[in-house]
């Protein structure tokens, strides 16, 4: 529910897009003979409607998380890296997304901070000759432990013992 931009009286139903001098406002009915009514342009928000449920597009790209981990960690301010190595030969974000056949918004988006996927920063590093992404040690590989300390594993076992 809303209230009326000319009277401020609580408009019951769905407010009308009115056009007063050279003003538009959301009015009652009774106020709508004030001025000429203007169709709602697609995707007009209307004052106090709620949005839908479910009306935002899902993201695109999912966060990384610990499995990306598994396969290397991504060197510390690597976009700055793949900046200044970009800059070094001479290229523009537009030259260096053609070279690894991808969207120019993708790099300036890198260059930002975005995280891409693995492969998206491996085809970079090849192409500007730059290591993105750490290997991990191959003693942790060959011992069968892990980079982390405490597993999921860890955490429920130690809830179920504090019962």
């Amino acid at each position: 529910m809303s209230d009326c931009e000319v009277c401020g009286a609580s408009i019951s139903g769905e407010p009308i897009l009115v056009q007063i001098g050279g003003a538009k406002m959301w009015v009652c009915p009774k106020c709508a003979k004030l001025g000429t009514e203007i169709k709602k342009p697609p995707g007009a928000r209307i004052p106090g409607a709620r949005p839908k449920v479910g009306s935002r597009k899902p993201p695109t790209k999912r966060p990384r998380d610990v499995f990306d981990m598994m396969g290397g960690d991504i060197v510390d301010e690597f976009n700055v890296l793949i900046r200044v190595a970009r800059m070094a030969k001479g290229w523009t974000q537009k030259d260096l997304a053609q070279q690894i056949k991808e969207k120019e918004n993708l790099i300036k988006k890198i260059e930002t901070g975005f995280v891409p996927e693995d492969q998206v920063l491996k085809k970079i590093g090849k192409v500007l000759e730059i290591q993105l992404i750490e290997a991990v040690d191959s003693d942790m590989k060959t011992s069968g432990t892990s980079a982390m300390k405490t597993t999921l594993g860890d955490v429920i076992r130690i809830k179920k013992q504090g019962r």
